[in-house]
């Protein structure tokens, strides 16, 4: 007679999700929650000396309704400017009307390629003069100074090396990174903040577990505010889903920092 095949724990709780997200519903995991868009607050400095928005992996492929969304409900937070944090899209024919979302923002807008910015052979040329054109900047390891208080430091592929070791010290150095595991490779580099996507938080969390599964170059810092050798790191989950349309007790999210 014939054993039946070990089930190991990764295996099991997956199982485990699929039974929930039965169990909670199929609709609240793939119809409601992807859309139900969260913000969020961080302060990293008291007294605050600025007040932007963090949004990251909108990986847009046509939901018209849902970037509206998302574009108004960042423009009523009236930031004073805003920070992408990469994945604007994970192919390259929605690239285009990706960013006419992006210039319906009315904010300066500096964002950061993401991996799936350059999988999909997407034009970072169309994506400068988009952001430029928000008063912002799309930073591929180049550092702006938005006002006289804070200083972006926009790194493209977990590269820090464009950025001094050592600050000024009048402003709020900030990293923008996709990749949340850059906070622990900045080699001597401190930061007021640093702010990552790539994650999606996993997309489905098990209560009391965490996520299923992260992409590479995650780590532990899957989601919210964790301490690191380079500085506070706060990993946003994003708005946009990716491999499959659904999360699970992981909404979308657009942070407002405080530094």
């Amino acid at each position: 007679m014939t054993s039946p095949p070990k089930i190991n724990r990764r295996r099991f709780l997956g199982l485990a999700a699929l039974g929930l997200l039965g169990a909670a519903g199929g609709t609240e995991a793939f119809l409601l929650e992807p859309h139900r868009l969260q913000v969020t607050r961080m302060e990293f400095s008291v007294p605050a000396r600025t007040r932007f928005v963090a949004w990251s992996d909108f990986h847009y492929s046509g939901d018209v309704e849902y970037a509206q969304a998302v574009v108004s409900t960042i423009n009523e937070l009236r930031p004073e400017f805003i920070c992408f944090l990469g994945d604007l899209v994970h192919d390259r024919r929605y690239q285009e009307e990706a960013l006419r979302f992006i210039a319906q923002l009315r904010a300066p807008v500096f964002g950061i390629p993401g991996n799936h910015d350059y999988a999909s052979h997407s034009s970072f040329a169309l994506n400068r003069k988009t952001f430029a054109a928000t008063g912002g900047a799309y930073l591929i390891n180049q550092t702006v100074r938005p006002s006289e208080k804070i200083e972006l430091c926009g790194s493209a592929e977990r590269y820090v090396g464009f950025i001094p070791k050592e600050g000024s010290g009048e402003h709020a150095r900030v990293l923008l990174t996709h990749y949340p595991m850059t906070a622990q490779e900045t080699f001597g580099r401190r930061f007021s903040a640093i702010l990552a996507g790539h994650s999606h938080g996993g997309q489905v969390r098990i209560p009391f577990y965490g996520s299923l599964f992260v992409p590479r170059h995650v780590g532990r810092y899957d989601m919210g505010l964790f301490d690191t050798p380079g500085g506070p790191l706060y990993v946003n989950v994003g708005v946009g889903t990716f491999r499959f349309p659904g999360r699970f007790n992981c909404p979308p999210e657009i942070t407002v920092v405080k530094i």
